[in-house]
Formats: structure tokens, sequence, C-alpha cells
């Protein structure tokens, strides 16, 4: 699915990313971790073409990135922060994006499912933030590609809105998806992924199951795991 080798980046003299070797070769829910500045919006970032590293490869299903965009059509992402249009209305901006990336009848359920039919005739600019999130989601969702990039998904939502964020991943899950998440929220993570990829300075600490890292740093959460992994690091 996606193969990073030796991926290098730096911003002005700061380094980023170092030398970085990561593979996702299954399908599943894959956590994306590390503190504020360990490199994570870098790495997904570059893995979308948004950011380009200095050095190193990152291929999605076999091709170098660097070669074609055409990747892009098979990776719906999330982004944490959507700057939407202020002036234009919900079932517009739907509208726009559908007329961008071809036609899709899967908006409709989402819609349904995430409660937005009385803000269609919105404007985006007065819509509260958890409401802008719900859209968001919309947005990713409505394309049935094969990988999910969701960077801090749950930012804004609801109780209601939380559970049904959660089915939706799970029923793509079951589709045989590749998703990678960001998320600050370690009881969601916990829950939700099958793998975490940990993050410090720019390389990778740990890859694995969380059970996994629970048993190596002899604690009972995946909180605590973090903790304990930072620790250990002297973070």
């Amino acid at each position: 699915m996606i193969e990073i080798t030796s991926l290098y980046k730096k911003f002005n003299k700061n380094p980023v990313l170092l030398d970085l070797d990561l593979d996702i070769r299954e399908k599943g829910i894959f956590a994306i971790l590390g503190p504020n500045g360990s490199g994570k919006t870098t790495l997904i970032k570059s893995i979308l073409g948004m950011v380009i590293p200095d050095k190193g490869e990152i291929k999605v299903f076999g091709e170098n990135i660097k070669r074609t965009s055409e990747y892009r059509k098979k990776i719906d992402y999330l982004p944490q922060i959507a700057n939407f249009p202020s002036n234009l209305k919900v079932k517009e901006l739907i509208k726009m994006i559908k007329d961008l990336r071809g036609n899709t009848e899967r908006d409709l359920h989402l819609i349904e499912q995430f409660g937005l039919e009385p803000h269609l005739d919105k404007k985006l600019g007065n819509l509260s933030g958890g409401t802008k999130q719900k859209v968001n989601i919309v947005l990713t969702f409505m394309f049935d590609s094969p990988i999910l990039i969701l960077d801090e998904p749950t930012t804004g939502l609801d109780p209601l809105a939380l559970i049904q964020l959660k089915n939706l991943i799970q029923k793509e899950k079951k589709k045989g998806k590749t998703i990678l998440i960001t998320s600050h929220i370690m009881s969601f993570v916990e829950e939700m992924t099958d793998e975490i990829v940990f993050l410090l300075e720019g390389n990778i600490h740990f890859k694995g199951a969380i059970q996994t890292l629970k048993k190596d740093t002899q604690q009972n959460d995946l909180e605590h795991a973090i903790a304990a992994l930072l620790e250990k690091n002297n973070v």
C-alpha cells in the first residue's frame, strides 16, 4: 500500500523527518502518534504530495509518487482544519467537490447519518465547529477510495456524531481499506486502531500492536504506555 524509504525533510535549518522508513502493506487501521513537532503532519502531507521531501522515496500501490499525481485519486483525506469558503452553502460545496472528483450517491446517506439535512442551505461561515467537521467527514467519505487519511477526525464532534464516525470507520475497514489516523485522544486510538506508529523527533520509535507496546512498557492502557515511551526517550 504505502512504502516510505529514507524520507528526510527539513524546514529552514530544522530537520523534521530523519531518514524515516515505514511500510504499511496490510489493510486495517493505523494510528500515527507523537508529540507536537514529532513530524506527523509532515509525514502525512508528504504522502499526499503537499510537502516535497528533501530526500527519500514514497510509493503508493508500488508507484513512486514523484512520477504521477494519479495516485491521489486512491486517497481520501480528512484535514485537521478545513478552510471552507465561508460564502458557500453546504450543498453548494458538496456539489462542487462532486463536480471535481466525479459523481457519487454516497453523500446522501452520509448527510442523513450525520444529521446535516437542516444545514444544507446554510452558509459554511455560519456553521459551528462541530457541524463543519461533519461536513468535512461527508466530503471525505463520500468517495470510495482504498486509502483513508484522517487527521484528528474527532475534533468538535458531539457524542452521537462520534459514535457515527466510529461505526463509519469500522465499516470502511471491513471493506479492506487502509486507514491512517492521527489523534491526541488515546482512548479513541486504543478502541479503533490495529497498530500504532509512534514518531519522536522525526524518527519512528515504535511500530506495532498496542498490546505489544503495553506489554513492553508494563502499562495497562495506551496513555500510560505512551508516557512511559516518552520518559524512556527523555522527553
